[in-house]
This record gives C-alpha cells, sequence and structure tokens, in this order.
C-alpha cells in the first residue's frame, strides 16, 4: 500500500506561517500642545473662532493661550533609544488562522529574544516577563499571547533584537482528532541605535593638603527636556567628596535644573583625603615616578524627564594627579 509522501522541510517553509509576530514599542504618552489662533479684528475679512485653533476645544474656557492642552499623545514613529534608559517592548504572537478554519490548530506558542550589542556580538537571551494569568496551552484564531521586554541600554551604538516565535501546527480529522502535526519556529530582527542623552566631560586638579577639585560638564545631547535629579561623586577610599552644587548645604536654589535640548550645566566637587591612610589606588602608568595619578571614584548622574522616564550613567574611575 502506497504510503503519502512526507512534506520536505523545503515545502515546509514555503508555505505562509499561521503565527504572527508583532513588535510594539512601550513608551510614555507626552501632553499634546496647542497653537492658539489671535483674535480676529471686527473689519477682518476672516471671521473664525479663536478655539478653531485649539487641541481640546470645550465650551468652557480652559486657559486657551496655554501651550500645553489636558490631551495626551503617542509617539508617531520610533523615536530615538537612550543609553541609560530603559528601553521595553511588548512582543505580540498572534494567530491569524481564519475563524472558520477548523482543520488546524495551534498550540505550544513560545516566544524567545535575544539582544545583540557592540560588546556581545554573539547575543545575550533576555528575560521577559509572564503575563498576569497564565496562557492556555491552545488559543483559538484571533487570539495572541504577549511578553513585555525591559532592557537596561548600558552602551551606545547598534543594537539587534532578535525575536524567536515556536509553535505547534496541528491538523485536524474529520472527527476532532489529531491528525498530524508539526512544530514550526521563525526569527526576527529588529535593529535600533543607542544614542548618549546625557553627555559627561570631567576634569580634575589637585588644590592643596590632599585636596582635589573635580568638574564635569553635562551636555543635553537628546530631542526632550529632562530635569537633573541627582548628580553625584561615589569616592574611592580614602577620599570623601563633597558636593559644590545646587544640593550643597545651604544652597539658594531648591529646585532641580532643567536641561532643554543643547543645554550645558557645571557641577563641581571637592574631594578631600583622609589623613593617615595610603591612597593604594596609584594608577600604572609610563610616566615618571613624581606623575603619579590616582583613583578619586566615579560620577554618577541621573535624571528624569518630563513624563517620568528615569535614566541614569556612571563614568569610569575618574583619576586625580598631584602636583
Amino acid at each position: 500500500m502506497a504510503r503519502a509522501r512526507g512534506q520536505s522541510i523545503g515545502e515546509g517553509l514555503k508555505t505562509p506561517h499561521t503565527v504572527s509576530l508583532k513588535v510594539l514599542r512601550l513608551t510614555r504618552p507626552s501632553l499634546a500642545q496647542q497653537f492658539p489662533l489671535p483674535k480676529a479684528n471686527s473689519d477682518s475679512v476672516y471671521d473664525f473662532s479663536p478655539s478653531a485653533g485649539l487641541a481640546y476645544p470645550h465650551s468652557t474656557p480652559l486657559a486657551t493661550n496655554f501651550l500645553l492642552t489636558p490631551l495626551l499623545t503617542l509617539p508617531e514613529s520610533f523615536q530615538s533609544a537612550y543609553v541609560g534608559e530603559v528601553f521595553s517592548c511588548t512582543l505580540s504572537a498572534n494567530n491569524e488562522l481564519p475563524a472558520d478554519d477548523t482543520a488546524r490548530s495551534i498550540s505550544g506558542v513560545r516566544i524567545a529574544a535575544e539582544i545583540v550589542s557592540p560588546s556581545n556580538p554573539s547575543g545575550v537571551a533576555l528575560d521577559l516577563e509572564e503575563p498576569v494569568t497564565p496562557a492556555s496551552s491552545s488559543f483559538a484564531p484571533g487570539a495572541s499571547l504577549q511578553r513585555i521586554l525591559r532592557l537596561n541600554l548600558q552602551e551606545e551604538g547598534d543594537h539587534t533584537l532578535a525575536v524567536t516565535v515556536t509553535y505547534t501546527e496541528t491538523a485536524v480529522g474529520t472527527e476532532g482528532r489529531a491528525a498530524g502535526g508539526r512544530v514550526r519556529t521563525f526569527r526576527k530582527l529588529y535593529q535600533f541605535i543607542a544614542t548618549n542623552l546625557i553627555s559627561v566631560r570631567t576634569k580634575a586638579g589637585d588644590v592643596d593638603g590632599g585636596r582635589y577639585a573635580l568638574e564635569a560638564q553635562l551636555e543635553n545631547l537628546g530631542e526632550r527636556a529632562v530635569t537633573m535629579e541627582a548628580v553625584r561623586m561615589n569616592p574611592k577610599s580614602p577620599f570623601t567628596s563633597h558636593s559644590l552644587n545646587w544640593d550643597m548645604p545651604g544652597a539658594t536654589q531648591t529646585d532641580a535644573p532643567v536641561l532643554q535640548p543643547g543645554d550645558i550645566m557645571q557641577v563641581a566637587f571637592l574631594l578631600e583625603e583622609l589623613q593617615g591612610e595610603d591612597t593604594g589606588q596609584e594608577v600604572p602608568a609610563s610616566s615618571p615616578a613624581a606623575d603619579k595619578r590616582f583613583i578619586l571614584g566615579q560620577l554618577n548622574v541621573q535624571w528624569r524627564s518630563a513624563m517620568g522616564d528615569r535614566g541614569s550613567i556612571s563614568t569610569g574611575w575618574l583619576t586625580g594627579k598631584k602636583r
């Protein structure tokens, strides 16, 4: 008795997948802006209502001359991914079988993701957040399985998000029993570039008596304003750090500074070496013995966007040189 030939791998690859994948970036909304129209003169040929230029026309006056409105808007594009912030997205595997297709069923859907970065060209597997309610072993046509990915971007450069979807496609017989099945897999790549939002440039100098002055220049390289929540110096023993900025004791400025796109601000710290302790932190160098450098510590910068997105970066080890 002749037996039906099994489907080859090549034929299986030609068959359209019955599960699709969508990757949606999760971002916070922003307040919609409006541009109020001026009032028309009595002798003007244009007769229009000033509320025509409002993003939220309402019968009750709502400070129509204010730029921001009560409306929230979502970004129209992917937007920028910044180093120091959390990159979040939703991975959704959707059952694309027609509702009247009773000859096939989908089950065992699994989603896996990994990130390829400049420091990890071979890729690193990522943990995905599970849904609150566990997914069933099979899902009907039109259903979806979602996972949430959160990645703290640590370096700038090209990144590639690789998402792999695996599922079982079962052929259903006339009596509703499984007549056969196969495990299918496909993989999609999504590329994006991580850039620096806050640029940090530092300079350290010896003051006197084992004291060092550290200056840092912070520049907003992004496309949005940020509030500097904290700029801290984490000193290396035996140094102690004293802030000379807006958060120092007795400072007259109480509000955290806001950096608009392109703005630059200066911060400074005074580091003192504790007496009677050896630094033990000399940096090996080919310079003469009199030109010894010592590790002072690391600078940590924390910020927050207008809608609450937080970010944080730390510099490498900063050094000082004795005169």
